[in-house]
């Protein structure tokens, strides 16, 4: 057996540019697993992925030419079926037959198990597979399952003598497949190529048509040096990063092109060798505010703008070019002169969508159908208003405002800018809100109503916003949970999940003050007839409260929070969301009590108690009823620790409100360990029920404990 450095090339026609990244790391991976499974690899083998607009390729470091025999035990049958008064049987013959053995194989069959258990089995050497076997399952499995977005069917040619056509099937057509074990090819196949030694490099500036690849360690350096091609997708990544960089710096002035990790990679996933250029369009053009403009250069022409140092746009451009020719004026002149056009849309746009206010657009939204059984948008503003005007109310914000605010936050999807760029919707309507002469903080609330539009986004800047955000949100979800169009599995399309997120996030940070029991009833009145009748309102709050609650619990799994801290907090469902991190807390620091785990254990035999008892039980004492001394002391301990748990609980201080229940362990067991709940007095046994009802109150104020036992 020999070890050398292994590289394979699948050569195709230009690659989905968003889908490479993935295409090239799963090529590589699969590749490598594959041979590595099957005992191709070594110890210290390593890999290494390329990727480019026109190939997927991985080296991998000490392959095998032929993995190890390994020794092997193949069972045949059971004893009982293959021996016959010691003496093989006919299925045991035939089975030998097969396997090109005859009955002398038999005395060499050993006998494992015990009983009807026991079975015949022949011990052998299983030939390691050759690199051409395992490479040639490994590319038909990694080819299988690549994440292609899209399979294209195209036709291949298959014969010279007999010209006839296969169908294929591939992210795009592949026109060549490297397959070198160090300088040796490896003879293998896949989508109708068969492997060598040769490849292509760059479309435009390659040396030479045919790269004929020496080693599989010379590969990136052939391609590099002959084909003009930067094979590494990383490596070429960061040429294009340091490049725009070095423009930026070259231009002045604390330049910085626009951050776009999006648009990096789909960039860097387009060219073989990046050459960044600087270009430039009209001041003119900087009249449009910079989201338009921005958005054009980065969306439709794949363009970097340049920011000045206090992050306003300049009208200085940066385009990564796949050629790099010697007078670049041609390239820079040919792409001004298509961005300008763009430019001009943009511009045209913003000007004719501010010769009319945003107030003159509503009745437009009366025609647009938010929902087929919600109605239209113009119906969805009325009940946004509604909530609103409620919820300004409730935290003290100027309800004129939020109402303005509300009413005008969706008139913007109906002007030329948003239609042409949906991306921008609230963004252009706080500009018309400004054109219009609109209070700050209307205009404000009307881009920042659609915060936050995704995990770790900004929250509404002012009261306003935030008030117009919860009302859109709440009608949002009220109104899908109303009508039963909810979320499954993985499918949102109404983004119920962020919109939950967003609300939870809103009370928690901005409206501490308000409770979600409050908030959801400010939505109620707003879907008057909406609702279908036969849907009580109360199952739909429920169901929408128990929802938000999921997303609030995940969410603070996620920030660390164990499990069954979560769910003792949340079992209460408290209503005032910005409440829930400071009950964790004080969970937390109770659960290091020495009393914890026992007093949890007590509170879950409490409530099983209290279940079984079937019906509700009152949290009353009759202290003359009391005739045990162990329900006495409870009682008594009780009496002293309540109403300091009741106290630090109402100030908000909830650690030490828990804290203040370690006294009650010692009469708790005693409790327990001495007195008979289920007395066949019903007049004692309702007391003792109702002395632990008033235990149950008095320890799942901040928590439910009984959540924390083991």
């Amino acid at each position: 057996m020999t070890t050398e450095n292994l590289l394979v090339e699948l050569f195709v026609e230009e690659l989905p540019p968003k889908a490479l990244r993935k295409l090239g790391d799963a090529f590589a991976q699969g590749i490598a697993a594959s041979l590595g499974s099957q005992g191709l690899l070594t110890s210290d083998s390593a890999i290494q992925g390329f990727a480019t607009p026109r190939r997927l390729a991985v080296h991998v470091s000490g392959v095998l030419d032929k993995a190890q025999d390994k020794p092997v035990s193949q069972k045949l049958m059971p004893v009982a079926v293959g021996l016959k008064d010691g003496a093989a049987s006919p299925a045991l013959l035939k089975k030998l037959a097969s396997l090109g053995l005859d009955e002398s194989a038999v005395a060499q069959l050993k006998r494992e198990g015990e009983g009807k258990n026991e079975a015949l089995f022949l011990d052998g050497v299983q030939a390691g597979a050759t690199l051409a076997e395992g490479l040639q399952k490994a590319l038909e499995e990694t080819i299988r399952q690549l994440p292609i977005p899209k399979v294209m069917t195209y036709q291949l040619e298959t014969g010279v003598d007999l010209p006839g056509w296969d169908s294929v099937q591939f992210v795009r057509p592949a026109h060549g497949l490297v397959a070198l074990h160090g300088a040796s090819v490896v003879p293998v196949h896949a989508l109708g190529l068969q492997s060598g030694n040769t490849t292509h490099g760059h479309r435009f500036e390659a040396k030479v048509s045919q790269i004929v690849l020496e080693h599989a360690d010379r590969y990136a350096e052939q391609l590099r040096e002959q084909g003009a091609v930067i094979a590494h997708y990383d490596t070429r990544l960061e040429s294009i990063k340091s490049q725009l960089q070095a423009a930026a710096a070259q231009v002045g002035q604390g330049s910085q092109p626009v951050q776009d990790e999006a648009l990096l990679e789909e960039v860097n996933s387009l060219v073989e060798r990046p050459h960044v250029l600087t270009c430039q369009f009209e001041e003119a053009f900087l009249q449009v505010p910079q989201e338009c403009l921005i958005l054009t250069m980065k969306a439709n022409q794949k363009y970097f703008p340049l920011l000045a140092a206090d992050g306003t746009l300049t009208n200085r451009f940066l385009l990564v070019s796949n050629i790099s020719p010697q007078d670049a004026s041609a390239v820079i002149e040919g792409n001004e002169r298509v961005v300008r056009p763009r430019l001009a849309d943009a511009k045209f746009f913003f000007d004719q969508d501010r010769k009319k206010t945003l107030a003159s657009r509503l009745p437009q939204l009366d025609k647009v159908v938010y929902h087929n059984k919600l109605g239209t948008q113009g119906e969805r503003v009325e009940r946004v208003r509604a909530i609103a005007r409620a919820i300004a109310g409730s935290l003290g914000v100027d309800a004129a405002q939020a109402d303005l605010a509300a009413q005008l936050a969706k008139t913007d999807l109906v002007t030329d800018m948003v239609g042409e760029f949906p991306e921008l919707q609230g963004t252009m309507g706080r500009y018309y809100a400004l054109n219009d002469g609109l209070p700050e903080p209307v205009a404000d609330a009307i881009e920042d109503h659609y915060k936050p539009r995704f995990a770790g986004d900004s929250l509404p800047r002012g009261d306003v916003g935030v008030v117009v955000a919860l009302a859109d949100k709440l009608e949002t979800l009220v109104g899908m949970f109303g009508i039963g169009n909810l979320p499954t599995g993985d499918k949102d399309p109404f983004a119920l999940r962020r919109h939950a997120l967003g609300v939870i996030r809103m009370l928690v940070e901005k409206a501490p003050q308000l409770a979600l029991a409050d908030v959801l009833a400010h939505v109620q009145a707003s879907f008057a007839g909406r609702i279908p009748a036969q849907t009580e309102f109360s199952d739909v709050t429920a169901s929408l409260s128990q929802f938000i609650y999921e997303r609030l619990a995940g969410s603070l799994r996620e920030q660390g929070y164990s499990a069954q801290e979560v769910d003792a907090v949340l079992a209460l469902q408290p209503q005032r969301l910005a409440d829930v991190a400071q009950r964790l807390q004080a969970v937390r620091a109770f659960a290091q009590l020495p009393e914890a785990q026992a007093l949890a254990a007590a509170n879950k035999r409490v409530g099983n108690i209290l279940k079984k008892a079937g019906g509700a039980v009152d949290a009353q004492v009759k202290q003359e009823l009391l005739q045990e001394e162990a329900e006495q002391q409870l009682y008594a301990a009780l009496q002293a620790v309540a109403p300091v748990a009741q106290a630090a609980y109402a100030t908000g201080d909830y650690t030490n409100s828990l804290q203040a229940l370690a006294a009650l362990k010692a009469p708790v067991d005693a409790f327990f360990d001495s007195v008979m709940v289920n007395a066949d007095d019903a007049a004692l046994k309702a007391n003792r029920l109702g002395l632990l009802k008033t235990l149950q109150e008095a320890m799942n104020r901040v928590a439910d404990l009984s959540r924390l036992a083991s």
